[in-house]
């Protein structure tokens, strides 16, 4: 049985993500699944990108993110979200940042510095005081919209008509990736001070369910890709 420091969890984002990745099974294997279909995938990003965000401003509580301007945006912004579009600069502006997201999981490579990456992607979306953004996306808002991104990942996935193997083995990869992602962003939510508070009505080790949840998800997904075939 392996010695996991619970403390160093929250202290050293590359402990944290060996920790994850060895619990999910996210591996080399799981590198070169993604790197075998990456470049059939990498066309697929815009539309990702446009999807996701016409999903974020069908709802009032998630468009609001993109009123207050975004730390590196120079332009003006809209007053009201009425006046707020998809075509607005700034919408623009936050479109590449995600485009570029989707390139760098796709291209790796998965060393420390992307580790740090994803941590940092987590970071910039939280009211912590490393960051200089004002930003605060609540939870349920990052949880809902990285089931979305996962989904429309799939979505592209299966229309590539791969074969039974490579499908399969891509789904699973694509899902750990995601949902260590998740974790990272339940790093900075449910912080060890906050885990102790919550398990006295609701006693589970809540830094467990993103990855635990996730593994559980990917061996789902892996087997409604396999069907069909």
């Amino acid at each position: 049985m392996q010695h996991i420091d619970n403390d160093q969890l929250y202290q050293d984002s590359t402990y944290r993500f060996e920790y994850v990745s060895k619990f999910m099974d996210f591996g080399e294997a799981d590198i070169k699944a993604i790197q075998d279909v990456a470049e059939l995938v990498r066309p697929l990003v815009p539309v990702v990108v446009d999807a996701v965000y016409a999903k974020l401003f069908e709802f009032d509580v998630t468009k609001r993110f993109f009123l207050p301007k975004n730390d590196g945006f120079e332009g003006e912004l809209p007053a009201t979200l009425e006046e707020l579009t998809l075509n607005h600069p700034q919408v623009k502006f936050r479109k590449e940042f995600l485009g570029k997201y989707l390139y760098k999981i796709l291209s790796g490579p998965y060393d420390e510095r992307f580790i740090r990456y994803l941590d940092w992607v987590a970071k910039i979306h939280t009211d912590t005081p490393e960051k200089k953004s004002k930003i605060n996306v609540d939870y349920i808002h990052i949880n809902a919209l990285m089931g979305f991104v996962e989904t429309a990942l799939v979505g592209g996935l299966l229309s590539l008509n791969l074969d039974r193997q490579t499908e399969g083995a891509a789904l699973a990869a694509f899902n750990k990736l995601l949902w260590i992602q998740n974790d990272y962003f339940a790093k900075y939510y449910i912080k060890p001070e906050k885990k102790a508070v919550v398990a006295k009505s609701f006693p589970v080790d809540l830094t467990i369910l993103p990855f635990a949840v996730g593994a559980l998800a990917g061996a789902l997904g892996v087997w409604l890709g396999l069907q069909r075939q």
